[in-house]
């Protein structure tokens, strides 16, 4: 699918936070239009940084969790993780009262949400179809 978009892609691992200063560098090097971000701790805890360099250098921002959205990322598409959070708890609940791990079934998230961020759209001289927006779950204004 990139080839027939005619985009090209560059993976940049950053393994600790320590490291985001290099990635950032190396994302501005190469000219990036749009930066997806997978979400563990080093990129949640440096989110709101990650969207501040992104406008700067005009690249448009994605990642699964709503947070990194409403951090000034572009858009999120993914679990809602409060939900997850949910199921967690109720698992421990039954593993603390006796049910054996391997007896609970495997969940899959139920909902997922697309979250729109508007405002960082704008900096970025985005125009997000009026069609998109009615099917976000959350816009950010």
């Amino acid at each position: 699918v990139v080839g027939k978009l005619g985009l090209a892609l560059a993976y940049v691992p950053i393994q600790a936070a320590t490291g985001l200063d290099g990635a950032l560098q190396a994302i501005a090097r190469q000219n990036c239009d749009a930066l997806i971000a997978f979400p563990d701790a080093v990129m949640l805890a440096n989110s709101s940084r990650i969207a501040k360099f992104a406008a700067g250098a005009k690249i448009a921002t994605v990642s699964s969790w709503g947070s990194f959205a409403d951090n000034g990322f572009l858009l999120s598409y993914g679990p809602i993780l409060q939900d997850g959070f949910r199921r967690l708890a109720r698992y421990a609940d039954r593993i603390l009262r006796g049910v054996r791990p391997d007896e609970l079934p495997i969940e899959l998230p139920r909902t997922v949400e697309l979250v729109i961020n508007t405002r960082t759209a704008r900096a970025l001289g985005i125009k997000i179809p009026q069609s998109v927006l009615l099917r976000a779950d959350r816009v950010i204004e």
